[in-house]
């Protein structure tokens, strides 16, 4: 199928560009979405015609949906979503934690994940298109005192709810759950880690299946 279109949310920098560069390849258009302008724009550039940058505060419920207007109308449609934005916190725990912070992180791994697929399945459904979204191991395990788990405990259960939901009509749900990643999410490189490129890899393979298969979730760990 020719002229698919990719909605990237957290697109510019980290596993959203990577997942960018791998989609283009694999003939994709891509939708860029972030707050950073500047880097979005750069990352269009160096993509070309297949890319267009929107910039976007994905917790935004509003300019979600004037950004999914922008991209439709630019590509003529929309084929698959990866709702990849997110955030951690600096203080962690639950007694020792910063309400504030946490009030900011689940607007961004939660409500984000919601407005992005509210906004997106109706287009979707014309495509019998794909929606996938960046979990966490840590939504997979316990881990002491985490809020930022709890969000991802979220994702992993909206992603097998979603699925179900899509699959009534075609459409197909998959979580992309990995372990610890080098990324800027990290004030640190974490060169033995899994890298954004091996979470990229996996968003493709996930939307390059059958019709017949929907990967409902892939989970990575860092081999070293």
């Amino acid at each position: 199928m020719m002229n698919r279109t990719l909605l990237i949310t957290g697109a510019s920098t980290g596993i959203g560009a990577a997942t960018a560069r791998a989609a283009t390849k694999a003939g994709w258009n891509v939708a860029l979405l972030a707050r950073s302008a500047d880097k979005l724009e750069a990352l269009a550039d160096e993509l070309g015609t297949m890319a267009l940058a929107v910039p976007c505060d994905a917790t935004d419920r509003d300019a979600v949906k004037e950004a999914v207007s922008t991209v439709t109308d630019h590509f003529g449609g929309l084929h698959a979503v990866f709702a990849n934005a997110g955030k951690g916190v600096d203080n962690p725990g639950v007694e020792k934690g910063d309400p504030a912070e946490w009030h900011d992180m689940i607007h961004v791994n939660i409500m984000h994940v919601l407005y992005t697929a509210h906004e997106t399945l109706p287009h979707l459904r014309k495509t019998k298109g794909m929606f996938i979204v960046t979990g966490s191991k840590a939504g997979r395990d316990h881990m002491k005192g985490s809020i930022y788990g709890a969000t991802k405990w979220f994702v992993q259960g909206f992603a097998g709810n979603l699925a179900e939901e899509m699959r009534e009509w075609g459409g197909r749900c998959t979580v992309i759950t990995p372990g610890m990643v080098d990324t800027p999410f990290f004030d640190e490189g974490k060169p033995t880690k899994l890298q954004a490129e091996d979470i990229a890899d996996a968003v493709v393979f996930a939307l390059e299946q059958r019709d017949t298969s929907c990967v409902r979730e892939i989970h990575l760990m860092p081999n070293d």
